[in-house]
């Protein structure tokens, strides 16, 4: 999260406006069943779900949606720029185009994660299907504004 708060910090330096959302802490549950790793191994233990805590960003899929939407009413931009991979803006982003013809840049980040935890990042096949121009950062790309490796 450190990383996060300062990257966005040195893209606001630099102009850009982000947008972000308080972080609320989550109850979540995990079934073990057939979907799970190992899932027989963890049951003969008798374990059938396991429980944890964990921060989640909450509503900031529904701000960037109104922004988008709100945007294109009021003509504000000819072309929206999107760095998210919320596949749940298509319909907002599928509106202001056919509503509005207004375009839409996708912007994904294509990282790979050398620690070998499988925190890669991959941009969204559905938003670049969906959108105007396409772009996708990878590591060098984005490694200029923060001090720290990312992952």
């Amino acid at each position: 999260m450190a990383r996060q708060v300062q990257f966005l910090a040195k893209l606001r330096v630099t102009g850009w406006e982000t947008k972000t959302s308080k972080l609320r802490l989550r109850q979540e549950k995990v079934i073990i069943d057939q979907r799970t790793r190992h899932y027989q191994t963890i049951l003969s233990k008798g374990i059938t779900s396991i429980e944890y805590e964990r921060f989640r960003e909450k509503g900031i899929d529904v701000k960037i949606a109104t922004d988008l939407i709100v945007g294109a009413v009021d003509n504000q931009y000819d072309t929206a720029i999107l760095v998210s991979s919320d596949t749940d803006l298509i319909p907002a982003i599928d509106w202001i185009r056919r509503r509005y013809s207004k375009k839409v840049e996708y912007i994904g980040f294509s990282i790979i994660d050398e620690t070998g935890t499988t925190k890669d990042t991959k941009p969204s096949q559905a938003l670049i299907g969906r959108t105007d121009i396409q772009r996708v950062l990878v590591r060098s790309d984005v490694e200029k504004f923060v001090q720290k490796p990312l992952i």
